[in-house]
């Protein structure tokens, strides 16, 4: 008998051990079901993952903040009782300034606001208020699993129509403000409200984090009311895990295990096998083949598709959508282990526990982001910088600090290759980070890159996106990642997708892991 056609092993195989991976197994564990979950690295956590990048120092590798992950998910899995413990939960945001007249966002930078701006000063909470309502109304969207457009069944129609009462709820004030607003440049809608060029540069920031978007980009508010309607809820703000974001995945591992769940590590899978047209199980790179029911990938939709199941198994339509899905990493991670605490200018040192921001002026974000569409990395990059040391001294030797920064705009495919580019844009980070903090060339020890090459390479997603795939009008909710497989299920029989790729989208969630679960476990009723 044929491997293919051989008696299941496992009800269920799931493709990586990333937190989406891990959550998704968890959930088809706790409901009955035989999971068995393959991760090619000799750890779990794929980009959530904690390791030393100098003797004494480690990093979370990736990701680096917990932010979007729901409460409700924290609580059912009981991470708590599996070892997650945060050292920083709600930690604030701080525009950095160049005339270290820096400036704090969210009610406790109301008095440092006033003095950029009195104008600025009233207009911000209801900018917050407005925007805030907005994205509590998308919000449901993030757990829902999209409807088929164009179905007859009730169940899409249900979903359609309770997605329109939703926004209809919103009344129509609101509504049509987000019907105008939602495909607008971020810029436009930051001008509209504000004149502190300090405070449009922090706002911009958080529309583009990530993308391959600038501030004049149409379509960025709506990537600013994703990123806040998936903040938005119980067990919102930013968070850093003690132990930094590996002890998250080690966490939800503890988890699945408890549920049932077998994991191995070190154990890549190089094809999906199928049997008469239905997925059927997996081959390893050893030469191991595995049977199951159901094969649930959470590696990224064109590695899944293109090298894991193999185009003669699609429809050229499909494959031709999905050769074309963007998904070109445009940010870096640097990574800077310091003999002492980094002293920032004009910065008290109580406020090191903060996200920290470098984006000037939505200007400036716009003139960092020219040079991406001509394949060069910006010559005046936007930061986001935090010192998880502050919080979880754990993380480097006794006095000593770790910078973890993501640093925007670093194109995937640099013109010349990053060979040579390295060091170059290495120095160029350390050059903007030394202007704000006097005196961190002589603390410096070491320092570590990550280009979205590296991060393809190390964390084994294409184009080195953390998103797996560009997260855009046209690639989100119903149409993500292409149409065709908008419901976590594949155009192949009895193959899942769980990960950042599929639909809500990147960021550590888990979110996408429970979404496709549960839809597993419908589809086997």
């Amino acid at each position: 008998m044929s491997a293919g056609a051989a008696a299941a092993r496992y009800d269920c195989i799931v493709i990586g051990g990333g937190h989406n991976g891990l959550t998704c197994a968890a959930y088809l564990a706790r409901a009955g079901r035989s999971v068995l979950v393959l991760e090619a690295a000799e750890r779990l956590g794929g980009a959530a993952v904690t390791r030393e990048f100098a003797p004494g120092f480690s990093v979370s590798a990736c990701a680096h903040l917990l932010h979007l992950m729901p409460g409700s998910l924290v609580s059912e899995l009981d991470l708590a009782t599996h070892g997650l413990k945060l050292a920083a939960e709600r930690m604030p945001t701080i525009a950095l300034s160049a005339d270290d007249a820096h400036l704090p966002l969210g009610p406790e930078g109301a008095a440092a606001l006033a003095a950029h701006s009195q104008r600025d000063a009233a207009a911000y909470p209801l900018y917050c208020e407005r925007l805030g309502r907005l994205a509590a109304a998308l919000r449901p969207v993030l757990s829902a699993t999209p409807p088929r457009l164009g179905s007859a069944e009730w169940k899409d129609r249900t979903a359609l129509l309770g997605l329109g009462w939703r926004l209809r709820a919103l009344g129509r004030r609101d509504l049509r403000e987000l019907l105008r607003i939602g495909p607008m440049c971020v810029q436009d809608l930051l001008d509209e409200h504000f004149e502190s060029s300090l405070l449009k540069g922090a706002l911009a920031f958080d529309a583009v984090l990530g993308s391959n978007y600038g501030p004049r980009s149409p379509g960025t508010v709506f990537t600013l009311l994703y990123r806040l309607a998936a903040a938005a809820g119980e067990g919102a703000g930013l968070a850093q895990p003690a132990g930094g974001l590996g002890s998250l995945s080690e966490a939800l591992g503890r988890a699945a295990r408890a549920a049932g769940v077998e994991i191995r590590t070190g154990a890549p899978v190089t094809r999906i096998r199928v049997h008469e047209d239905r997925a059927a199980g997996v081959v390893l790179q050893s030469g191991e083949e595995i049977a199951a029911r159901v094969v649930v990938s959470s590696a990224d939709p064109k590695t899944t598709f293109l090298r894991l199941l193999g185009s003669e198994h699609l429809d050229a339509g499909f494959v031709r959508r999905i050769v074309h899905l963007r998904a070109r990493g445009l940010a870096a991670k640097l990574h800077v282990a310091l003999d002492g605490p980094p002293q920032f200018a004009g910065l008290a040192p109580s406020a090191l526990g903060a996200r920290l921001l470098w984006a000037p002026t939505p200007q400036h974000i716009e003139r960092a982001y020219n040079h991406a569409k001509y394949r060069e990395y910006s010559s005046s990059p936007v930061l986001e910088i935090t010192v998880p040391t502050i919080a979880d001294p754990t993380l480097a030797p006794a006095g000593c600090h770790v910078l973890s920064v993501v640093a925007q705009y670093a194109p995937y495919e640099l013109a010349g290759g990053w060979t040579e580019a390295r060091p170059r844009f290495t120095e160029l980070l350390i050059d903007t980070l030394a202007a704000l903090a006097p005196g961190l060339r002589a603390q410096l020890r070491h320092a570590e890159l990550l280009t979205p090459a590296d991060i393809e390479r190390e964390f084994r997603m294409t184009g080195g996106h953390w998103h797996h795939a560009e997260l855009a009008l046209d690639q989100f909710f119903v149409l993500r990642p292409v149409p065709g497989v908008a419901q976590y299920r594949a155009p192949v029989g009895g193959l899942f997708l769980c990960g950042a790729g599929c639909h809500p989208g990147g960021g550590v969630m888990g979110i996408a892991g429970r979404n496709a679960a549960r839809q597993v476990v419908r589809e086997a009723a």
